[in-house]
């Protein structure tokens, strides 16, 4: 019997939650660790262009893994599997729509789908497809995946309730109070094992309204793409839900360092990439020099016609 009175806790949430029907677990490279054991994966190809997550999960999972290029498009080049080795394709910033990575699906056969920059692209049907909560919502962790493999052991759950200060703590004040606290738990997830997601996280994804997040999100990389498309390296098509809007130009690494002092926060998301790559490699460059914008739900275009008036007066 569980408790009854005492003081009333966090509501519990009933709007329909999107991913509804994936496995739940604490985070993305977990998802891809429970993959890995499930499918019995031994090897498998990689993008240079990728933070360091997924390859910590290949060592620690004892999985042999070997790069691969990206084009200006996003799209792998020159790829060919061998035998019982598998795919890890990025959809980065949602750029490779179902057509794309069905493309690459029926190609490749054996191929794992990272949706982490694209929550609202729902997966293909038979593709095992992975997703992370807390690059498009407020919470401490979480992801999702969708496979027909089943990890034939019981996963404890996880705890949320400590993860959540930074998040509480911007929601009241500034995000650099609380930056170290987000950079720590970040950090957390590189030792965590795999665990069924947390109640409290669940919870919160059932709160939020999926379809006005969704437009917001669509909007404000819309005006960006009108306001910065002419100066952007990169040919971009406008993707539901976007993550973020990747403004790829040549002096993009001064830019970022300017906009800082202006208390515009554009993130460096792979910094492993300079450690992988040579400097001649577009790779590097496109790390160094794509300014992933924010565009996400905390903002309206008052906000979006600012963050492009600075970026374009730097």
């Amino acid at each position: 019997m569980r408790e009854i009175g005492g003081y009333i806790e966090l509501d519990r949430y009933t709007l329909p939650m999107l991913h509804e029907g994936a496995i739940a677990l604490n985070c993305a490279r977990n998802a891809l660790a429970y993959l890995i054991k499930a499918r019995k994966i031994k090897r498998i190809l990689i993008p240079k262009f990728l933070c360091d997550s997924v390859r910590e999960v290949c060592k620690r999972e004892n999985v042999e893994y070997q790069y691969y290029s990206i084009g200006a498009d996003f799209m792998p080049k020159d790829i060919e599997l061998d035998d019982g080795q598998w795919l890890y394709a990025v959809n980065f910033y949602g750029q490779l729509d179902n057509e794309i990575l069905k493309g690459l699906a029926d190609k490749h056969g054996r191929i794992i789908i990272d949706n982490v920059q694209a929550y609202y692209q729902m997966p293909i049907a038979g593709i095992d497809t992975i997703y992370t909560c807390r690059k498009f919502f407020g919470v401490a962790d979480g992801a999702f995946l969708y496979t027909d493999a089943m990890l034939e052991e019981e996963l404890p759950q996880d705890e949320s309730f400590e993860r959540m200060r930074f998040l509480l703590g911007r929601f009241e004040r500034t995000a650099s109070e609380f930056y170290a606290e987000y950079a720590a738990n970040n950090a957390l997830f590189a030792n965590e094992p795999i665990k069924i997601m947390s109640k409290l996280t669940k919870n919160l994804l059932h709160a939020i309204d999926y379809d006005t997040i969704k437009k917001c999100r669509k909007e404000n990389f819309e005006f960006l793409h009108n306001a910065l498309g002419g100066i952007n390296r990169l040919r971009l098509n406008v993707p539901e839900g976007a993550f973020m809007y990747p403004l790829y130009i040549e002096n993009g690494a001064q830019i970022r360092k300017q906009l800082q002092e202006k208390k515009i926060y554009i993130p460096t998301l792979w910094p492993d990439v300079f450690e992988c790559c040579d400097k001649s490699e577009l790779e590097y460059d496109m790390a160094k020099n794509i300014l992933p914008l924010p565009c996400d739900q905390r903002y309206a275009t008052e906000e979006m016609k600012y963050l492009a008036s600075e970026v374009t007066n730097v």
